[in-house]
């Protein structure tokens, strides 16, 4: 079975939410053309001035986002 892997991208500043919302739709987009499927994919604010883009993808697929959109950590997804 092939497990499930979450992409996680950083963003600190005063506009960090704003960043990571358009950061995740560049995420999607680049999901889309490239025919990645992606289970799941959002932003998530940790505080006033730190939120994350996130997205859930096959491993099979981790090493090409991965290469393309460098994010910052990954984990196995729940």
């Amino acid at each position: 079975m092939n497990r499930k892997i979450k992409l996680i991208w950083d963003f600190r500043s005063v506009d960090a939410l704003q960043i990571a919302t358009n950061h995740s739709q560049d995420v999607r987009n680049f999901a889309l053309k490239n025919k990645i499927q992606s289970y799941d994919l959002g932003t998530a604010e940790l505080s006033e001035y730190h939120c994350i883009s996130f997205v859930v993808i096959d491993e099979s697929n981790m090493i090409l986002l991965r290469d393309a959109l460098k994010p910052q950590r990954a984990e196995v997804a729940k």
